[in-house]
């Protein structure tokens, strides 16, 4: 029987110190010297999700780690995964699929009945791989939190794992983090911390030397990298944490301006990232009708609360703004949840998002109805562009490919969008400028993205760099600043 495979840990002094990015980096660069690794998470919260090639639902982060590892995502590497829904509550998906709810007051003792899950998940990975990167989740160093732990230092001691402690140096305390993480772990779960990293760094680093000197006095351990900020990072974020750091994203001046409404509840907003890399496009994510402003592209992307972030919608006056743009020839777009607002109605008979038998208007923008169903639709898809009017018109015929995530189903009289596996998907008004589809991913697409954009008007061509390319440059980046010869050694012990 093969030995089980050692496991990096990449764990943070706090949320959105960028663990999963370096995660990513450090699965690609394991890649490239010939190891064959896989990423794992045992626990993540986001409303950021991809699909497997099995049908199966599992962090978007996790699917990008894997895809800088060049192997294929399972849901082995990431078996818990907590949508949230509404403050205090999350749907849970257990090993890919839809288990019911998890309520913040059930936290502690729901989490314990999980960890049987995340332990099988990690030995079934360690059994078919050299090496797993793993990452935690927020900060290992939370009291309240350590009795329903199945994500930080429970998952490292189970597999002796190598600790490397993150911290982020931008937003500033980065030594006082690191020594005050260090210094609330349990005695016994000291020592499995082998390495710093102080990620996103701007400056001269030489400045930062006597800090080194007296962060790795004070505790024996070493700092084994500084890595600097890196700009224009292609790699999906793992939630939306990730808007708060900015507004958008261009290239340069902006010739085409596209609003993305910022739901409360925002789900898989990633996708649209290549759009914000486009030479000569800028991307705004939007929540308030004041700073809407006449954007040539509105999207309205996915939520996990499709219902509920429709009414803040109304509360904020960005329904009736939406709807007017989209009167004066807006280009008007809706994915997944965007797509069940952009029509007639939204009829929730089961009670899967709301009140059983609840029945709420859309925006009235596309003739179809929503109905809400209790089977959840998790699957990767491809099929072509059938719009005959429109942005999308001069696609026609272009093949995509996607996923869906979806607990309803919309029907109506108008054009489809797309054909997926020969039936009529999606939908497309009559004039072609309202548009709206199941389909994630679709503008990751590169024809498509650039077929939509020469029809918004952009002059010349465009494109973005290529998804492998993006992992190369990071982990380029990453290897000159972080000592990867040591860290191995730590993993895999030291080399005659």
């Amino acid at each position: 029987m093969r030995d089980l495979a050692p496991v990096l840990m990449v764990q943070g002094t706090a949320s959105s110190v960028g663990k999963s990015v370096l995660v990513t980096a450090l699965c690609r660069i394991f890649k490239q010297d010939g190891i064959d690794v896989a990423p794992f998470k045992a626990q993540n919260m986001s409303n950021n999700a991809d699909v497997t090639p099995d049908g199966l639902e599992i962090g978007r982060a996790q699917s990008e780690q894997a895809a800088a590892a060049g192997v294929t995502p399972s849901v082995e590497m990431n078996p818990v995964l907590l949508k949230p829904q509404a403050d205090h509550e999350s749907q849970l998906v257990l090993n890919g699929k839809p288990a019911g709810v998890l309520r913040s007051s059930e936290f502690v003792e729901r989490k314990r009945d999980l960890w049987p899950h995340v332990e099988r998940a990690l030995t079934r990975l360690r059994s078919q791989y050299e090496l797993i990167v793993a990452e935690g989740a927020g900060s290992p160093a939370e009291p309240n939190l350590r009795a329903g732990d199945i994500v930080n230092m429970r998952v490292a001691r189970h597999a002796g794992a190598t600790v490397l402690l993150a911290g982020d140096i931008d937003r500033g305390g980065v030594f006082a983090h690191l020594l005050g993480t260090l210094e609330l772990l349990e005695p016994e779960d000291r020592p499995l911390v082998r390495g710093f990293l102080i990620n996103r760094f701007r400056g001269d680093r030489r400045l930062l030397d006597p800090a080194l000197v007296e962060i790795e006095e004070r505790t024996g351990v070493p700092v084994l990298g500084v890595v600097p900020w890196i700009r224009d990072l292609a790699i999906a974020e793992e939630d939306a944490v990730a808007l708060e750091r900015g507004g958008g994203a261009g290239s340069g001046e902006t010739a085409i301006d596209v609003a993305v409404i910022h739901h409360p509840r925002i789900a898989n907003f990633d996708e649209f990232a290549a759009l914000g890399r486009e030479p000569g496009v800028g991307v705004r994510y939007v929540e308030s009708a004041s700073a809407l402003g006449s954007p040539d592209l509105i999207v309205l992307p996915g939520t996990k609360a499709t219902i509920a972030d429709l009414a803040v919608l109304r509360e904020r006056g960005l329904d009736a703004a939406i709807v007017e743009r989209a009167r004066l020839g807006c280009v008007v777009l809706g994915v997944c949840g965007g797509f069940q607002m952009l029509g007639t109605s939204i009829v929730d008979e089961m009670g899967v998002e709301a009140k059983p038998g609840t029945r709420v208007q859309g925006l009235g923008l596309l003739p179809v109805e929503t109905r809400f169903e209790a089977a959840k639709e998790t699957r990767r898809v491809s099929g072509s562009i059938v719009a005959g009017q429109g942005p999308f018109a001069g696609a026609s015929g272009l093949r995509v490919e996607g996923y869906e995530i979806h607990m309803g189903q919309s029907e109506g009289d108008c054009a489809p969008l797309l054909e997926i596996e020969g039936r009529p998907s999606g939908a497309v008004s009559a004039d072609g400028q309202i548009s709206g589809a199941y389909v994630h991913g679709l503008l990751e697409n590169d024809v498509l993205r650039q077929a939509l954009l020469g029809a918004l008007g952009r002059p010349g061509p465009g494109g973005v760099a290529p998804r492998e390319a993006a992992f190369d440059q990071l982990a380029d980046v990453v290897r000159a600043h972080v000592d990867v010869e040591r860290v191995k050694a730590l993993v895999f012990g030291a080399s005659d």
